[in-house]
């Protein structure tokens, strides 16, 4: 199951406030809740091939260590990748292979 992500209100809370519980309450609270049409380990590597294709670096390091929580392995997350760079482009791919190294670090599958 999905946890409950209070990283909007931690911290846009002040400045975005209507934003931050959107974010937590509506993205995180409701959709990615809705593990009986796609579960949470399916929505993070969605979530991981759509912010890898934007290039949106800080978001995909924290949706690679939240697709870890969900289950999603260092050899599937580097597969991931590899599938990806040949449809986004290799040099995004040689930026996320050292975040997935840090957040996975020497762990193999075995």
């Amino acid at each position: 199951m999905a946890e409950k992500q209070t990283a909007g209100r931690d911290r846009l809370g002040n400045i975005a406030p209507q934003f931050a519980a959107l974010n937590d309450d509506v993205l995180f609270g409701e959709v990615w809740a809705r593990e009986e049409q796609l579960s949470a380990r399916d929505r993070s590597m969605i979530t991981i091939a759509a912010l890898f294709s934007a290039g949106l670096y800080p978001q995909l390091k924290t949706h690679l260590a939240i697709g870890k929580a969900h289950g999603i392995t260092k050899e599937e997350a580097v597969e991931i990748v590899t599938q990806l760079a040949f449809y986004c482009g290799w040099p995004k791919a040689w930026s996320t292979f050292p975040m997935i190294e840090e957040i996975y670090g020497g762990e193999n599958d075995e």
